[in-house]
Order: C-alpha cells, then structure tokens, then sequence
C-alpha cells in the first residue's frame, strides 16, 4: 500500500511540474511576443523618424539650390542687361546721328 501511495504522489509531483513547466513556458513566450512587439514598434518609430529627417534635409537641400539657381539666373539677367545697354545706347547715338546729319 505505502508503494502504491508514494506511486501516486510520485505521479501527482510530476503532473505538478509539468504544469509548472507549461505555465513557465507560456510566460517566458508572453515575454518574447511582448519584447518583439516593444522591438517592432521602436524600429518603425526610427524609421518614421528616419524618414522625416530625410525629407527635411532633402527641402533644406532643394530650397538651398533653388536659391543658388535663382541667383545665377539673376546674375545672368543682370549681365546681358548691362550687355545690351550698353549696345542699345550705342544704337540709339547711331540713329540720332544719321537722322541729324
């Protein structure tokens, strides 16, 4: 009878364990989803962020060359304006002259 009892306390601790076991492993496997979600939503944050960064540089970056085109076009202008004054004055004292002689 004492071996029959121990038997089962035998096989009542080793279903206690077990259970233990599954309740431990189902934690530790909660843990793992949680911290993959933690990881998930810190990579997406970074790459929002990432992003954002990107596109800010990339308006700074067009706003400086859109400046330094407008400039150079400027330059341009004001160059081939002083150019041409210059021979439109010159034109102009032709014309005066033939029309006065």
């Amino acid at each position: 009878m004492e071996l029959i009892k121990q038997v089962k306390e035998a096989e009542q601790q080793a279903r206690e364990i077990v259970e233990k076991s599954k309740r431990g492993a189902a934690e530790i496997l909660d843990k793992a989803k949680q911290r993959r979600q933690e990881l998930l939503r810190q990579g997406q944050e970074e790459r929002r962020k990432s992003i954002e960064q990107a596109v800010a540089d990339a308006e700074r970056q067009g706003h400086k060359e859109a400046e330094k085109l407008t400039a150079q076009g400027k330059a341009r202008c004001d160059a081939l304006l002083r150019a041409s004054r210059g021979q439109l004055d010159e034109l102009v004292n032709k014309v005066l002259t033939k029309l006065w002689e």
